[in-house]
């Protein structure tokens, strides 16, 4: 058994059951609907459905990171058995956890001089941070120490993919992710854009492209040429939605098909309430290890 515990937060969007069954630790976002103090909690206290649907019906949303508060308390939950803490945060490019993970490891430091908290900035998002992060159990699994893990995670981590599209950009526009302008011509064109999380965590349009069945096909060909092996890719294949299963398989049975030597099925997982709230429904992403994002 490690001498350390590998955590993330719950915006790496897969189930508490992964989670749970890779033995990785997790601390909850918090967001508010019309007010509401609520966590991101894998949507046990609320489901993904009727949020996008008060959030369309002119509800209030909005989310706050993480505190150093939190993650002091999270942390030492750990730290007071003994153990080191290897902590992935969500992308610094789209959220300043990272820095309040900072600023509780730095509290931490003084109280527990024997042990360590390593914080890891994901620059990743949803179940593309939920990749990295099973990865990294693997490694844990294999004997991998606490700094070394963190070191490899610090090295890899823009080999994972992320691209994603969707047929509501609503609440994209109005979270500053996409000008209004820009959106109101995707709206009159057809428009759907492909998407992609940047090398520096942000995220950005990459084409743009008429018709939902057009960018699902895109998306099955910007793997083909970046995933590691291209056809040959033996890789675990994540994929997140908003809402909108029947995209999300469509968007599996074309890779399943294109990709016949990926590891086990593709893995469909529900965007959580701190990323739904900047997406809203009808969002899809695909997740796959590839060539580092530049």
């Amino acid at each position: 058994m490690a001498d350390y515990v590998l955590s993330c937060c719950s915006t790496a969007d897969v189930s508490r059951e992964l989670l749970d069954s890779r033995d990785i630790a997790y601390v909850l976002f918090n967001f508010e609907l019309d007010g509401e103090p609520r966590k991101d909690d894998f949507w046990e206290s609320l489901s993904q459905r009727e949020m996008f649907s008060r959030m369309l019906d002119g509800a209030s949303a909005r989310t706050s990171q993480v505190s150093a508060g939190e993650y002091e308390q999270h942390f030492e939950r750990f730290l007071s058995q003994g153990l080191d803490v290897v902590h992935v945060t969500l992308s610094s490019g789209i959220s300043a956890t990272y820095n309040s993970a900072c600023v509780a490891r730095d509290m931490l430091a003084e109280r527990y001089p024997d042990n360590h908290v390593y914080v890891v900035d994901s620059l990743a998002a949803s179940a593309g941070f939920g990749l990295l992060v099973d990865r990294m159990a693997d490694l844990r699994d294999e004997g991998m120490g606490a700094a070394e893990l963190a070191a490899w995670a610090d090295e890899h981590k823009r080999e994972v993919q992320h691209w994603f599209f969707s047929t509501d950009l609503t609440f994209f526009i109005r979270g500053g992710r996409i000008s209004k302008a820009a959106g109101m011509a995707a709206g009159v064109l057809r428009i759907c854009p492909l998407m992609w999380v940047a090398p520096d965590g942000s995220l950005e349009v990459k084409e743009k492209i008429r018709t939902k069945a057009k960018t699902i096909a895109r998306d099955v060909d910007v793997m083909e040429r970046l995933a590691a092996g291209g056809r040959d890719y033996d890789g675990k294949v994540f994929i997140s939605h908003a809402d909108c299963i029947d995209d999300a398989r469509e968007v599996a049975r074309r890779v399943e098909e294109r990709f016949p030597n990926i590891d086990g099925p593709v893995r469909i997982y529900e965007i959580g309430a701190t990323i739904g709230v900047h997406t809203g429904p009808g969002t899809v992403a695909l997740f796959y290890w590839g060539e580092p994002r530049a």
